[in-house]
């Protein structure tokens, strides 16, 4: 039985490494088709509205019962915000953040971002930038990494800066201003 375990083990492992091999494909230096790097920056209001008949984001995981801490510690949410051109909810919308934050830290108000944000007008029309990082919701600038994104934000990277413009402690609804600073082909 060991030695069938064996040969099974390294059959396996032979296969799995001729498929590496023979799948893996080199891109021409023309991939990109000589295109430079650019920087774009833009900002959008992100609106993150937990209360009213349509809230743009929903819990999906709460602590237990039994667990009280001042920093939601273990409550998640799952997010499809507006972004729009001005604080204003009201103002043009030109994209949505789509993904979910999660409080992350038992010591402070920190947050795991995971968010794309779909731009939905404008020259980058269909085209998405992915943040992903640590938010520290009480510090005036919270910066966190763009780690790559689609259509004409293809190999994206950079960071933004979010600042809260308004949180509303009866409601528990914020307005975020994001300031996006990309590299892109």
């Amino acid at each position: 039985m060991a030695s069938f375990l064996s040969f099974f083990l390294i059959s396996s492992l032979t296969l799995a490494a001729n498929l590496v091999s023979t799948t893996g494909e080199t891109l021409e230096s023309d991939f990109l088709h000589n295109k430079k790097e650019k920087l774009t920056h833009f900002r959008v209001y992100w609106h993150d509205i937990v209360s009213g008949q349509d809230p743009t984001s929903v819990s999906i995981i709460n602590p237990p019962k039994n667990y009280v801490n001042a920093t939601f510690f273990g409550l998640m949410r799952m997010i499809d915000n507006p972004l729009t051109l001005a604080p204003g909810l009201s103002s043009k919308m030109v994209g949505r953040a789509q993904g979910f934050y999660a409080a992350t830290s038992k010591e402070e108000i920190g947050l795991l971002m995971a968010m794309n944000f779909a731009i939905l007008d404008g020259k980058y029309n269909g085209s998405t930038i992915t943040v992903f990082g640590r938010n520290l919701v009480l510090d005036k600038v919270r910066e966190m990494p763009v780690i790559g994104g689609s259509g004409l934000f293809r190999f994206a990277r950079g960071y933004v800066e979010a600042r809260t413009h308004e949180f509303n402690l009866k409601t528990g609804n914020a307005v975020v201003e994001y300031n996006c600073y990309v590299l892109h082909y």
